[in-house]
C-alpha cells in the first residue's frame, strides 16, 4: 500500500509511518521539515498546511491510505480533503474523546452526546481558549470526513496516549517517580478509574484499519482500571524503593493539587465528576482489531524514554520535588 502519513515526525504521526513501514508499505510524509526527521525509508513531501495552497505538493497524487492527525485546525481537514480525498481509497482522521460532551457518566459509547462543532482555525497555539475549542473543532473535523466518506471513514477517538514520545509527561511522570524511589505522594481514590493507549498499539490499529479498509467511528482506548491498580503495575514494573503516602482528594484540593495534568498535578487522577472521561466502552474497538499490550511494557518503555530526557528536567505535569515536600510536609 502507498500510505501518506499527514506528519510523521512527532508522537502518534511519526508513530504510524514507523508501524507502515515496518509492514512493508510505501509511506509518503507530509511535513513541514520544522520538527523533525521523519522514519528512515519514508518519502518527504514538504507541506505547509497554515497556507490556502499548502498541499500543492500533494495534488493529483494517489494513495491507498491517507492518516491525518490534524490536532486543532478545521482548515487543516477541510483542505486536506479538498486536495487529497478523491484520489484516496481510505481515510483516517484521528478523533479525541474530548468530542464528549458529558465527561460525569459512565460506560458511554460513541452515541454519547457531543459538544457543539466549530468550524474554526485555532492555529494550534497552546492557550486556554484553545483547549476549551478543542473537542469542538474535533467534532467539526469529524463531520466534514463523513461528509466526504461516509461510515466508510476511520474515525479512532483516542483517551491519553501513552508511551516513548509522548509531551505532554503525564504518563511519564509515574515511572519517572517511582524510579525515583523514597516518600511518594498518591491519590487516596480507590474508586477512580482509568484507561490509556500506548501510542504504538494506536498505531498498529490505524495501519491495520488502513489494510482492512475498515471504517466506522471508535473510541480507542483500554478496558478501564482502578487507578490504583494501574499505578501499582506501574510501580511494579519500572522497582524503586518507594514508601507510598496516599492523600484523600479533598487534602489534595486543600494543597492545590490539581488533578490529571499541568503543573502542580497528580496526573492521570480525575476527580469523580469526570468518572465518564476515564470509563469508555473499549470493547467495539478491541473487537475491531485493537490490541493493548501490558502496562508494564509502556511503563517500561517510558521510563528509557524519560532517562533520556533527564528525571530531573522541568516538567509540564506533575509535582516537582519541592511541590511534593511541600505537600508531605503540610501532612
Amino acid at each position: 500500500m502507498r500510505i501518506l502519513v499527514l506528519g510523521g515526525t512527532i508522537f502518534v504521526s511519526k508513530a504510524v509511518a514507523e508501524e507502515a513501514l515496518r509492514r512493508g508499505h510505501e509511506v509518503v510524509c507530509a511535513v513541514r521539515g520544522v520538527s523533525g526527521q521523519v522514519p528512515a525509508g519514508a518519502a518527504t513531501a514538504v507541506v505547509d498546511r497554515e497556507r490556502p495552497d499548502g498541499l500543492a505538493a500533494l495534488a493529483g497524487e494517489r494513495f491507498d491510505a491517507v492518516v491525518d492527525v490534524a490536532r486543532i485546525s478545521f482548515p487543516w481537514v477541510r483542505d486536506a480533503l479538498a486536495t487529497l480525498a478523491k484520489n484516496t481509497a481510505h481515510w483516517t482522521f484521528v478523533s479525541t474523546i474530548s468530542v464528549y460532551a458529558d465527561n460525569a457518566t459512565p460506560g458511554q459509547g460513541v452515541d454519547g452526546p457531543l459538544v457543539e462543532p466549530l468550524e474554526d482555525d485555532a492555529a494550534g497555539r497552546p492557550t486556554a481558549e484553545v483547549a476549551e475549542r478543542y473537542g469542538q473543532i474535533k467534532v467539526a473535523s469529524e463531520n466534514a470526513v463523513r461528509e466526504v466518506f461516509g461510515e466508510a471513514a476511520f474515525i479512532p477517538r483516542p483517551g491519553l496516549i501513552t508511551g516513548p514520545g509522548d509531551l505532554s509527561d503525564r504518563f511519564g511522570y509515574w515511572p519517572a517517580r517511582f524510579a525515583r524511589g523514597g516518600r511518594v505522594v498518591l491519590p487516596d481514590a480507590p474508586d477512580r478509574l482509568f484507561q490509556h493507549i500506548d501510542v504504538r498499539d494506536f498505531a498498529a490499529w490505524i495501519v491495520l484499519a488502513a489494510e482492512q479498509r475498515l471504517g466506522g467511528t471508535f473510541d480507542a482506548i483500554s478496558t478501564p482500571a482502578p487507578l490504583p491498580e494501574f499505578l501499582g503495575e506501574i510501580r511494579q514494573a519500572v522497582g524503586g524503593e518507594v514508601a507510598p503516602v496516599l492523600v484523600p482528594e479533598a487534602k489534595l484540593a486543600e494543597l492545590k493539587v490539581n488533578p490529571w495534568g499541568g503543573p502542580r498535578s497528580l496526573p492521570l487522577w480525575l476527580p469523580p465528576d469526570y468518572d465518564g472521561m476515564a470509563s469508555h466502552q473499549a470493547r467495539p474497538a478491541l473487537d475491531a482489531g485493537l490490541t493493548i499490550r501490558p502496562v508494564a511494557e509502556t511503563a517500561v518503555d517510558t521510563l528509557a524514554w524519560e532517562r533520556e530526557l533527564g528525571l530531573d528536567r522541568e516538567r509540564k505535569a506533575g509535582l516537582s520535588p519541592a511541590e511534593e515536600a511541600e505537600v508531605l510536609a503540610a501532612l
